[in-house]
């Protein structure tokens, strides 16, 4: 191509590309990277921070092992920049100059990676939390109002391999009848020394192997469904001692599936979800707890982040709140929610605990004209809750708060999924999907920290 074109080309002046002298490399891996980097900021964050919760070999056997600040900082830094899987960001540690950079030129290995991951769900969960205070200490983060919000995300498996519990029943049969047949060919092989005999205990393996699948993937819904009952009656228990009439307690759930319960074999902790854009999805409630920033240099962060497998909002107030409140060792004076979160116990209780205001515009259920409300069957208690909450929203000054809310925890959700481009999870069982969403939020306010910090520095 390029003696191609020497004559077009001729009088035009090329950079020199040398592929053939040994190049001599900054003998400071830190010369390798630029000064605004997000690595940076990762490692100044890391060195001030307490990582004793690192689970570690304490016995010190074996071969060495990588220190948790860097196997950290390989994955914050990597999450932030929209590489997830542990084969890729070992490949980083090739390729990527900042990777490279955080990992000292070492290179740990994907299953290293990814063990360290799956096992540092406590340190992920206190560096998290340290880096809060680090930026509240600052002045960067200031606690006015917070804005929780959920949404749906994808999980490590396919829609199609959901069954319900009656398809699961009488597919179980089913195996239990080729089981069988498989067994009657085997004693029948071995009797008369057939040729295909040799051919039966691989097909009989196979067989035996997706019967435990099945009947693995029934005793979990058993027991999902046992302790979603075990929580609801503790929770109208509660209510009942809280003078909450039966009316207005939540629902109680049988402690046994129905036929048409569903469950997925591959991730039997995740569920089917509602998705705006994508309809139903086989996933995971992913919370996010956001505070609201009020002047021009704060910054909004993620103050709590949690996985839940209820696909409604109505029950996940109060856990959040009272997380975010912890994280933060301080209560907002406001927390901002949509409908979804219209829960009057839970507001109630927050309400009280904290001496905070909660802003949730009531559900359409509560009809208020000319000062009276419409026939309704719940205490009073919760109907004066209810009056109250809408008599905020005539607040100009609250109306003007609440708007905060779009502009705060749905654009952010939109970076995670978007910039970041973190859309489903990697890991399966609301556990491990706990630990990555808690990467997921660490990453997102690192990226945001260092943004502020090189403005306003």
């Amino acid at each position: 191509m390029e003696h191609t074109c020497f004559k077009k080309w001729m009088g035009t002046r090329f950079v020199n590309i040398d592929r053939q002298t040994p190049m001599l490399m900054p003998p400071d891996l830190r010369e390798w990277v630029r000064g605004d980097d997000l690595a940076h900021f990762i490692l100044e964050a890391l060195e001030v921070s307490d990582l004793s919760a690192a689970a570690l070999n304490v016995r010190g056997t074996g071969s060495k092992q990588y220190p948790p600040g860097m196997m950290l900082a390989i994955l914050i830094y990597s999450y932030a920049k929209g590489t997830f899987s542990s084969r890729q960001i070992e490949a980083a540690t090739y390729r990527n100059v900042s990777v490279r950079f955080l990992a000292g030129d070492t290179h740990p290995d994907h299953d290293t990676i990814a063990k360290f991951r799956r096992e540092n769900g406590k340190l992920l969960k206190s560096v998290f939390v340290q880096v809060l205070r680090l930026a509240k200490a600052s002045g960067l983060l200031r606690v006015g109002a917070i804005a929780i919000d959920g949404t749906k995300l994808k999980a490590n498996a396919a829609k199609s391999k959901t069954r319900r519990l009656s398809q699961i029943e009488e597919e179980i049969k089913a195996m239990d009848a080729e089981v069988n047949s498989l067994l009657e060919r085997a004693e029948a092989a071995d009797q008369s020394d057939g040729a295909d005999s040799a051919d039966l205990p691989g097909d009989l393996a196979d067989a035996q192997v997706r019967r435990e699948r099945l009947l693995k993937a029934k005793a979990e819904l058993e027991a999902q469904t046992q302790q979603l009952h075990q929580e609801r009656e503790k929770q109208r228990k509660i209510e009942k001692e809280r003078g909450i009439s039966s009316d207005g307690r939540v629902g109680a759930v049988s402690p046994v599936p129905k036929p048409t319960a569903r469950i997925n074999p591959t991730d039997p902790q995740s569920a089917l979800m509602p998705s705006k854009q994508q309809g139903f999805i086989q996933g995971y409630n992913a919370q996010m707890a956001v505070s609201v920033p009020e002047g021009p240099h704060d910054v909004g962060l993620i103050v709590a982040a949690e996985v839940v497998t209820e696909t409604s909002d109505i029950l996940q107030l109060e856990p959040m709140g009272r997380k975010a409140i912890e994280n933060l060792q301080q209560a907002p004076k406001r927390v901002l929610v949509d409908t979804g979160y219209d829960n009057t116990r839970q507001i109630l209780a927050l309400e009280g605990d904290y001496g905070l205001e909660v802003l949730c515009p009531p559900a359409r259920n509560v009809m208020i004209k000319d000062g009276h409300v419409s026939p309704y069957q719940w205490d009073r208690r919760r109907r004066d809750a209810r009056i109250a909450m809408r008599k905020r929203f005539e607040l100009p000054e609250n109306r003007g708060i609440y708007r905060k809310r779009s502009t705060s925890v749905e654009p952010d959700f939109s970076i995670v999924k978007n910039a970041m481009g973190f859309d489903r999870f990697r890991l399966r069982g609301v556990r491990k999907v706990g630990i990555e969403w808690t990467l997921v939020a660490l990453a997102f306010n690192c990226r945001r920290l260092a943004v502020e910090r090189d403005q306003w520095n």
